[in-house]
């Protein structure tokens, strides 16, 4: 007899569980840092590959098997190498999977990885699509790694994505959501709810006294993922003023970073994710390193409402952005249990209570 069990993301707990268990398992044993509320950070492993193309392995196909053909060279990050940007990398995870027959797993560019402008996503044996692994997978786990902006010094044990573990479908349908609003107050603005919460952007600085966004520049040094509050701000990045405006001219190809008008609050029984909106919209994307933990944003967390920042990238014309514009959706998914943790301070968050912020490797003054 099959039992129905409710759908919903695994908690921090149950994920702990999952590492007991064996369903996730590492030659170096997992650390309790990589737990966080609602995913877990996953850690790159000692040796890279140069890749002539991104791929995906396809049914029945290992990753081994497909390096055979594409990969260019191999490169011991054991102890730290550069990725240089534009180039394709491919690097073995020390996490595996041997999940339970109705566990899936899903994963994501962590926050600083995005705010760097650094493309990661996670590949697995025989799959036919970029960050998920369906219920039930026993394998290795890769991540394509490839800078866009800045080249990067990475090492093995390095953390630059963070995976999900759910049963089921967990996702908030808009009734729901809207109901959860009203007790639990997402957004400081009337919610607009459509497939999801749709965020805008704040072009008049409400965020940060004056300064709307970043603009990042070419031609810097290489950044340490590893290293916090080690840069300064202006050797990467230029900080875009507002001048009365309310308007932001996306130059293509380059890659910004902006704040949402909206703050958000997370509440302790869901987790949410930022994804890709609709392109129809306007020629640019939101870059989605965009897993929102419970706790995000909120005092029961020791923080207070925090905004969305926005990873943009312009496509191949210049497009005019306005103040208030939609430009993110946040999609959010029921928890299985409420988190033994919640994002915050107490366990090393970097950016609860954030307002307009660039990632942590930079001294915020």
């Amino acid at each position: 007899m099959m039992i129905d069990r409710p759908a919903g993301l695994l908690p921090r707990q149950d994920v702990v569980e999952l590492v007991a268990q064996g369903a996730i398992r590492a030659a170096t044993p997992v650390l309790e840092n990589q737990y966080q509320p609602a995913s877990l950070d996953l850690r790159l492993g000692s040796k890279a590959y140069r890749l002539r193309a991104s791929f995906l392995p396809g049914r029945g196909v290992t990753i081994e098997r497909r390096l055979d053909t594409i990969a260019l060279h191999e490169i011991d990050i054991s102890q730290g190498a550069v990725l240089e940007r534009g180039c394709v990398y491919l690097v073995k995870l020390q996490e595996e999977l041997s999940l339970p027959a109705d566990i899936s797993c899903s994963t994501n560019p962590k926050s600083s990885t995005g705010r760097l402008d650094v493309f990661s996503r996670v590949i697995s044996d025989a799959g036919g699509e970029f960050d998920r692994a369906p219920a039930g997978y026993t394998g290795a786990l890769y991540a394509e790694i490839s800078p866009r902006t800045f080249s990067v010094v990475v090492r093995a044990g390095s953390r630059l994505n963070q995976a999900r573990f759910r049963r089921g479908d967990a996702i908030i349908g808009d009734a729901d959501l809207l109901a959860l609003h009203k007790t639990d107050v997402l957004v400081d603005d009337t919610a607009n709810i459509e497939s999801g919460l749709k965020l805008s952007v704040d072009l008049r600085g409400q965020a940060s006294h004056g300064v709307i966004g970043y603009r990042a520049q070419r031609h810097t040094d290489v950044i340490d993922v590893d290293s916090v509050a080690r840069y300064d701000i202006l050797d990467f990045w230029e900080p875009i003023h507002l001048r009365g405006s309310g308007e932001l001219i996306l130059d293509p190809g380059q890659f910004y970073i902006l704040a949402s008008r909206e703050t958000v609050h997370i509440p302790s029984s869901v987790a949410a994710e930022m994804v890709p909106f609709d392109p129809v919209v306007g020629d640019f994307r939101v870059h989605y390193a965009g897993f929102f933990d419970p706790g995000f944003g909120s005092a029961k967390a020791n923080g207070s409402r925090a905004r969305a920042v926005l990873e943009v990238r312009s496509f191949e014309v210049p497009f005019t952005l306005e103040h208030g514009q939609t430009i993110g959706r946040l999609v959010f998914e029921r928890l299985l249990a409420e988190p033994d943790t919640l994002y915050g301070g107490r366990i090393g968050s970097n950016y609860q209570s954030q307002g307009l912020r660039l990632s942590k490797h930079f001294r915020h003054i």
